[in-house]
């Protein structure tokens, strides 16, 4: 069963988290196991953003959330927030595309 992390935080700093998120992509090349990945920036209030990351199943996303470089990231993406970040973990039920 596939399974989403939906993760609210709020920045003034994206450029900096935008970076950050480029650096673990190369670094974690070949080892992650992210199927597909999402940023949104709420249009009401634009220092709030919200990522959306699809995993082919739980086990997976523990697995890449053990990797090395996700933990040090997640760690200096904490200190370019402005406040609590939240994490949502979703077991997909249901899935439909067009």
């Amino acid at each position: 069963m596939k399974f989403m992390q939906v993760i609210e935080y709020r920045t003034s700093r994206f450029d900096e988290a935008n970076k950050l998120m480029d650096a673990w992509l190369a670094q974690t090349e070949g080892k992650r196991t992210v199927a597909q990945g999402f940023t949104g920036r709420d249009r009401d209030e634009p220092a709030k953003y919200v990522d959306v990351i699809v995993f082919p199943s739980y086990e997976e996303a523990m697995r890449n959330n053990d990797l090395p470089e996700t933990q040090a990231m997640a760690a200096k993406m904490a200190s370019l927030c402005d406040g609590e970040v939240t994490f949502h973990n979703l077991d997909v039920v249901r899935e439909d595309s067009s």
